[in-house]
């Protein structure tokens, strides 16, 4: 009987510990080592939108590699999931064209701009959202 009580005092101790780690935040991992450095071209320690647009456009003029001025989902595999390409298709001519992918970055840095600062840090970018620009910006 004894160990009854026991068991049910643990096992509702651990529910009450359980309900509470719900309400705590989320760990958010830092940026990938180098990625900060790497997009930071002004060295203050942050990415701004206009230096994430430049690392961009320096993507997408690289992956562009048949030099027609658009990316399609062959090329573009591995930096955007196919959801994200029908959104950002905006033409639906199954291609994004510079303006067009720099609308997704700039969505994308939005996104992760938790604090709306115009710039985002290190944490901002080991987030889910600022994991999400990186894949678009390497």
């Amino acid at each position: 009987m004894k160990r009854v009580a026991l068991a049910r005092r643990v096992f509702g101790f651990a529910l009450i510990l359980g309900a509470a780690s719900f309400g705590l935040p989320h760990y958010v991992a830092a940026a990938p080592p180098g990625a900060l450095k790497a997009l930071d071209t002004d060295n203050d320690g942050t990415v701004d939108l206009a230096e994430a647009k430049a690392a961009a456009s320096k993507l997408f003029d690289k992956l562009d590699r048949d030099h027609d001025g658009t990316l399609d989902r062959r090329e573009l595999r591995g930096h955007m999931v196919s959801k994200e390409f029908g959104a950002a298709d905006g033409d639906h001519d199954g291609t994004l064209d510079k303006d067009e992918y720099l609308a997704v970055v700039e969505r994308s840095f939005k996104a992760a701009d938790r604090d709306n600062d115009g710039t985002l840090d290190a944490k901002e970018l080991g987030s889910a959202q600022g994991r999400a620009l990186l894949r678009l910006l390497r």
